[in-house]
């Protein structure tokens, strides 16, 4: 009687019995999802990460859009980028590594930034990292490059009130021929650089250690088509000068540079894309009485920048 009283008492917990509910409750739930589709799982956080980086790219605005990050690689290396001021993201040191002058020189600039994050990781991580590079314990992170479109650096003309002067690099695959490009460019008031979006240098960490910090003031802008791109300059206003060695005009008699003009200049081995060139409104070469063949992208860019910040002055 007394073990009826306790089963019928209204205290709550179990209940006698299963309600039927017990075959339910041995019943399969079917097969388990890929790890890409459980809830919480870190497979399906990367996807879902990547699948934002995805629409953003996408539903960016008019900007030329981003390059990869970047890791520099080794102590020299590293100090270098950070005594130029490359930017980075984070410094990543090795666990025990042994601290000689080069190590410390790089934790001083590092922290000096105050805005860069200092990571510490063991020797496997950074081997990962790295894909087996000799690193000798020290990596750091470049975020990706921000690209203007080509059509920021007139509005950065007419913000200006000047007209503007543009360099486009054809071909050029060396980083530190862009480099000196923007360098160039910064120096003698230019607007830009306009760079293709493939078979081209971007802006790595070579190209900022080149351009001596001026990269951070002078816009690059990336161009899907090249062609298309001098193109809609030249609807714009914008005369289209073409460097090559066989050019029709001297540098000398071209008064187009006290204009709005934007350069084009090619690879040293191959010059102007046939395309390129054909859009190009003239064709100028730069005298060379020592007889040298050609000149890299950098100084051509510099020499034809230096005649047009002369004839605009």
């Amino acid at each position: 009687m007394a073990a009826n009283n306790r089963r019928m008492s209204g205290k709550k917990g179990a209940q006698v019995g299963s309600g039927g509910k017990r075959r339910r409750g041995l019943e399969g739930k079917g097969p388990t999802p890929p790890a890409e589709m459980r809830k919480g799982h870190a497979k399906q956080r990367a996807a879902q990460a990547k699948a934002r980086r995805a629409q953003s790219r996408t539903q960016g605005r008019r900007g030329g859009g981003r390059s990869a990050s970047e890791l520099v690689v080794g102590r020299n290396p590293v100090v270098e980028a950070l005594r130029e001021g490359v930017p980075a993201s984070t410094l990543y040191v090795q666990q025990f590594i042994d601290n000689d002058e080069r190590v410390r020189e790089a934790l001083q600039l590092a922290a000096e930034r105050g805005n860069l994050n200092l990571m510490e990781a063991p020797r496997p991580e950074l081997d990962r990292m790295t894909n087996g590079l000799n690193h000798q314990g020290l990596v750091l992170q470049v975020p990706p490059y921000e690209y203007a479109h080509p059509e920021d650096l007139l509005d950065a003309a007419a913000d200006e009130g000047e007209d503007p002067l543009i360099v486009a690099l054809d071909g050029v695959t060396d980083p530190r021929n862009l480099g000196a490009v923007v360098r160039s460019v910064s120096a003698f008031g230019g607007h830009g650089v306009v760079v293709p979006e493939r078979r081209a240098a971007g802006m790595t960490a070579g190209a900022w250690k080149t351009s001596a910090g001026t990269a951070a003031r002078t816009p690059v802008a990336r161009a899907t088509n090249l062609t298309r791109a001098l193109e809609a300059y030249k609807k714009a206003g914008i005369t289209v000068v073409g460097l090559a060695a066989d050019g029709d005009v001297e540098l000398g008699e071209l008064d187009a540079l006290a204009g709005p003009v934007a350069i084009v200049v090619g690879s040293e081995g191959k010059g102007l894309s046939r395309l390129v060139g054909e859009t190009c409104d003239l064709r100028v070469r730069i005298p060379m009485p020592g007889g040298a063949e050609s000149l890299n992208a950098g100084v051509a860019a510099g020499i034809v920048l230096y005649e047009a910040a002369r004839r605009r002055s």
